[in-house]
């Protein structure tokens, strides 16, 4: 991995930016070339940038990625222009600090696993619950005829499928593809029943089963 570093350059970050953020994750001499086709200003300060990145470390464009395109800003220069009646206005002139830093696919990996490695071994290790401890709640037994248990089913929703005759889980389950069409064309479940509450209502019953 190399850097390299142009300061004080007479450019707009703002305008940089939008250049380096192109540039950025790219293989080298991708951009490069892709640089070389850009009209702007900044296109060709940034390429040369990253052609000494890579001379640094002594790579070359097609072995490295640039990991980072970096732009920060510089000192503003002060400048005036003369105006109407005497007067002056005032020219703000925008300086740029462009770094750059590439390398291969297999430093830029390296890097997070590191700082995840490190993570892990600040972190306290939790300590192990002692058998001694108060034994585990009870499981809840599960109530086969509160009807709200299955997915989309509310308080008005349980009153339709009481009206129809439907009070218990067990009843969901065991419908039949004429009773669930049947009902569908009455309350409207959308296809619920065969889809989604027979399935749940089964696995209710099969828990219920392994509690009691």
């Amino acid at each position: 991995m190399s850097k390299a570093t142009l300061k004080f350059i007479r450019l707009s970050p703002t305008k940089a930016r939008l250049i380096a953020r192109e540039v950025q994750g790219m293989n080298a001499e991708l951009a490069l070339a892709s640089l070389e086709f850009m009209p702007n200003k900044a296109a060709g300060i940034i390429a040369k940038v990253i052609a000494s990145a890579v001379a640094n470390g002594d790579y070359e464009p097609e072995e490295v990625e640039i990991i980072s395109c970096r732009v920060d800003k510089g000192p503003v220069l002060k400048r005036f222009r003369p105006r109407a009646r005497g007067s002056a206005s005032r020219i703000l002139k925008p300086t740029s600090h462009i770094m750059v830093e590439v390398g291969t696919s297999a430093t830029k990996t390296e890097a997070p696993k590191k700082v995840e490695k490190e993570l892990k071994e600040e972190a306290p290790k939790k300590e192990a619950p002692s058998k001694t401890e108060a034994p585990k709640k009870a499981a809840k037994a599960v109530d086969l005829t509160d009807l709200k248990l299955l997915s989309g089913v509310g308080p008005a929703m349980e009153k339709k499928l009481h009206a129809e005759g439907i009070t218990t889980i067990n009843q969901i389950a065991d419908m039949t593809t004429e009773q669930i069409a049947d009902l569908d064309a009455k309350i409207g479940v959308k296809g619920k029943i065969e889809d989604l509450w027979q399935t749940e209502a089964k696995e209710l019953i099969e828990n219920s089963g392994k509690e009691s």
